[in-house]
């Protein structure tokens, strides 16, 4: 299986999820699974009942994520945020809250449904100092040394250039600047079926990394 035919089939599959959401369902997980749904919930409650009240339901529903790097984060007032792989926006929209109105958060997503979900709950929220912008977590389309803080939330493991993704996201930090991801990882082996499947892949299972490996890149794209 290539990387442009899993890319293909992680925009198929998110773009679902966005479409299902914005007709009134879930996404498959980080909630109730979808009607239908490709996949179960990974795991629930990730975000407090005061974070869920900040951000309009459909950035809840939409949330496929495995973790919550705004918990991870510390984000400061007028800090510039960047999330790799923003889906519905919902941890974007809970930075630009945290780094307030002299700050910035940027989310990063490669399909035009999230993109739509993420700006229409951006509108209901009320958040002016977002910026949506369409683009692969490979290629970062912002300068060198431009973002104070990273985050992701178990999307690093859907791409096939871990260290690229890497490399990309030292280049754009400042100097100091900070990465809070949250991600899925494994302590054994992943069988070769397992790896080509790629439903599993989407569910950020044939992608995960050993922990050594995944520490190992991350020291080699600099941090």
């Amino acid at each position: 299986m290539s990387a442009d035919n899993i890319r293909e089939v992680v925009k198929q599959k998110y773009g679902q999820a966005a479409l299902r959401v914005q007709s009134g369902g879930s996404s498959c997980c980080g909630g109730s699974p979808a009607v239908g749904g490709g996949c179960d919930p990974i795991t629930s409650n990730l975000y407090s009942t005061q974070q869920s009240g900040e951000v309009p339901d459909q950035a809840m529903q939409a949330s496929l994520g495995c973790g919550n790097p705004t918990a991870l984060a510390q984000l400061n007032p007028g800090e510039t945020v960047l999330d790799l792989g923003s889906g519905g926006g919902i941890d974007v929209l809970l930075s630009a809250w945290r780094v307030g109105p002299t700050g910035k958060a940027y989310g990063l997503d490669m399909t035009d449904e999230m993109l739509a979900l993420a700006r229409e709950n951006q509108r209901k929220a009320g958040v002016t100092n977002v910026e949506f912008m369409k683009g692969e977590i490979e290629n970062i389309p912002l300068p060198d040394n431009s973002v104070d803080v990273i985050i992701s939330n178990c999307v690093i493991n859907l791409s096939s250039d871990k260290d690229r993704v890497l490399r990309e996201a030292y280049r754009v930090l400042k100097p100091g600047g900070r990465l809070a991801v949250s991600d899925v990882v494994v302590t054994g082996e992943i069988p070769a079926e397992v790896r080509k499947n790629v439903e599993l892949w989407i569910g950020c299972i044939a992608g995960a990394l050993r922990d050594s490996d995944y520490t190992a890149k991350l020291a080699g794209a600099g941090f």
